[in-house]
Parts: C-alpha cells; structure tokens; sequence
C-alpha cells in the first residue's frame, strides 16, 4: 500500500511544479518582432547624363534603412521603369526619344515594402540622332589613379578625340562598367571601395552613336588597410598577354620574406589552375603560360593570389582583362 502511496504523493508534489515549469516557459516565449513601418532614407547624389540620341545614365549614393535597404525603383516623367538591387547604384535608360528632356527620380525600398520619398528631380537632354556613325573615339591616355581615403579614389585622364565629338567616359573595374561621367570631364570620383583592396580601372571613351574606344591602360590602386589590419599580400604588377591558342600572365610576388611557391589563378572570378614551383621559385618575376580553346574574342579576367607561408592565401591582384586571339 505505501507504494501506491508514494506515486500519488509524487504525483500531487509534481503537478504544481509542472504548472510552474509551464508558466515560466511562457514567460520566456519569444515576443513577436515588432513591424517594420520605418522608411529608407531617400537617395542622394543623383545624377543624368545623356550618352547618346537615345540614353541616359543614372547614378545616385546609397540610401540608408534602419535594417536594410533591399533595392531601388527608377521613375522617368513620373512612371517606374526600372526594379534594381541593393548592390546596384547606376542604371542606363534606353529607348528614349532624341533630342528631348528627360527628367528622372529615384526612391529606395526596404524588404517590408516601405518605399522612400522620392529623390531630387534631375534632367538630361539626349543628343540629336546623327548619321550613321561606326568611328569610335581614340583611347583616352594617361590614366592614373589617386587615392581619397581608403574607400574612394578620383581618377584622371587624357581627353580622346572623335570624328564628331565624345559624349560619355565610362570607368569599368574588372571589365564591368561603374561610373559614367560627362564627355567634357576628364575625371572621376568612385567611391565604395573596400580597405586594404587591390583595384585595376580603365577609362573607354564614347560616341552618341555608342561606339566605345579602346580600353585605357589599366591603373592600379591599393586602398589603406583599416586600423591594426595587417598589410596587403597581393602579386603587383600583373600583366596578361594573349597569342593564338594561348595566355601568358607574369607578376611579382607578394613579399613574404620566404619563398612563394603555390599561386592561385583565377579567371572570371572563378578557381582555375594552382601554379606551383617544385623547387625554389626563380628570383624577381614569375611567367606562367596555359592554353585556351576559347573562340577569338572571348574576354577574360584575370586575377592571382599568393600562398603565404602559414598556409593561408594572400589577398587577390588587381585584375587583368585579356581578349583570347
């Protein structure tokens, strides 16, 4: 009988430990997050820049949102035309009508819908539609790259010429176009850049028919590390040649007071080839040739980046772009 008992008396003991248990798991349950009602900021910094009879470039500074901006919604004459990411801070308008004033705004949105006020108005004018023209601009010259800080650079050049006149600058890093400026300036301001970073840009000139000159001579940059970041361990002085069937890239390897035998090759981004020298590397700079079955006129981009002596990879190269022959 006392067995019975017991378990009854366990069972009475347990019951308002159990409702205690209960009501402080309640007490700890999580509160649902409050809604999202605040706005993002509205774009700064917002430019126009007719390219051509019928472009423009839009460019504006990134917004700010209390927990983040997820995109950006373009209106021309009032109406939307362009959904863009987060990431994405220029767009081009085209199909537009020659010779007329186009006015556009910008506003930023968040992931709970929100949308900002919409930015300051600004207009470009696009060029007269002219005859045809297939002469592209000469090569801009004389590039060179100073740095503002260790997230911004200004870049200056040599004006090109056209057989008509030059319309737009377009800047492109790592072959993908950032900045346009006017055909009148002669330099540009880019900001958004990573500390500690090594940048290649190059200047292309253009025409209000859209034909693009040549690249400029790449210019290199290594931004400022941050605060107590240890120095940048990139390969310098990277160039990438292209002859038939085949790519030659020759550099100068980080200094690491120790030998450098393993480096990655990257091409587009992606992994592909570890160079490595099996016995101790040759002194000042290094070659590597490997094949492509690419067809002519393919690009690539080419990147490297060092083995260092804890094992660890170095940061990357400013990158080169190389047309396959």
């Amino acid at each position: 009988m006392q067995r019975p008992l017991a378990a009854s008396l366990l069972t009475a003991l347990a019951l308002p430990l159990a409702l205690a248990l209960t009501l402080t798991g309640c007490s700890g349950a999580a509160v649902p997050e409050a809604k999202d009602t605040r706005a993002p900021t509205t774009p700064t910094g917002v430019t126009a820049t007719a390219g051509s009879a019928g472009t423009v470039h839009v460019m504006w500074s990134a917004a700010t949102d209390d927990r983040a901006v997820t995109g950006y919604v373009v209106y021309s004459e009032g109406r939307r035309i362009k959904d863009l990411p987060a990431t994405t801070l220029m767009t081009d308008v085209v199909g537009l009508a020659p010779a007329t004033r186009h006015r556009f705004t910008v506003r930023a949105r968040d992931a709970a819908g929100n949308v900002s006020a919409p930015s300051t108005t600004v207009t470009a004018t696009t060029l007269r539609a002219t005859a045809e023209d297939r002469t592209p601009p000469t090569t801009p010259a004389a590039l060179r790259a100073t740095p503002d800080g260790s997230r911004a650079v200004t870049l200056r050049w040599s004006a090109a010429e056209d057989d008509t006149r030059v319309t737009a600058y377009d800047v492109y890093q790592a072959d993908t176009r950032i900045h346009t400026v006017p055909g009148t300036a002669t330099t540009a301001h880019v900001t958004g850049l990573r500390p500690g970073t090594a940048y290649a840009f190059t200047v292309r000139a253009r025409d209000a028919a859209e034909n693009s000159s040549p690249d400029s001579a790449p210019a290199d940059l290594t931004t400022a590390p941050s605060p107590g970041a240890p120095a940048n361990t990139a390969p310098t002085h990277l160039t990438a040649t292209a002859t038939k069937g085949e790519i030659t890239v020759t550099w100068t390897p980080p200094d690491t007071e120790a030998p450098v035998t393993h480096h990655e090759l990257h091409l587009n981004g992606r992994f592909a080839t570890t160079i490595i020298w099996g016995t101790t590397p040759p002194p000042g700079r290094a070659t590597y040739t490997f094949p492509v079955q690419d067809p002519p006129g393919t690009r690539y981009t080419v990147t490297l980046r060092a083995q260092l002596p804890d094992g660890t990879w170095g940061d990357f190269s400013a990158p080169r772009t190389v047309v396959v022959r």
